[in-house]
């Protein structure tokens, strides 16, 4: 038995899907005009002792308020420098979620 090519509402909602799927994933956008664009925390000095933690990574499927919690638990030592564990937040994250915070503008970033 031969399947019937899709209908337009279905066509439709593939489309829609697809179109998700390449904004999650950035849509292959990677137009910069420089390095200082890039940086979600600026003027980030990085302790000379400092020894980058390991992390439960987030992809995004899990509760993001539990994870906050887990994170600001293990970064507790460095809240003195509120950019420190900002800056850091990035290691803590995979798949979509690092998709998504890589592609906040930095003006959605608060100290």
């Amino acid at each position: 038995m031969e399947k019937a090519p899709p209908t337009i509402v279905e066509k439709k909602k593939i489309d829609h899907i697809e179109e998700r799927v390449r904004d999650i994933e950035g849509g292959g956008n990677y137009g910069f005009a420089n390095m200082l664009e890039l940086c979600l925390v600026p003027d980030m000095v990085i302790p000379l002792k400092f020894k980058v933690l390991e992390f439960d990574k987030y992809k995004g499927t899990t509760c993001p308020k539990n994870h906050l919690k887990m994170y600001c638990m293990k970064m507790g030592a460095y809240v003195n420098d509120e950019k420190l564990p900002m800056h850091f937040f990035q290691e803590s994250l995979v798949g979509a979620a690092i998709t998504w915070y890589t592609n906040l503008e930095p003006s959605r970033i608060r100290f």
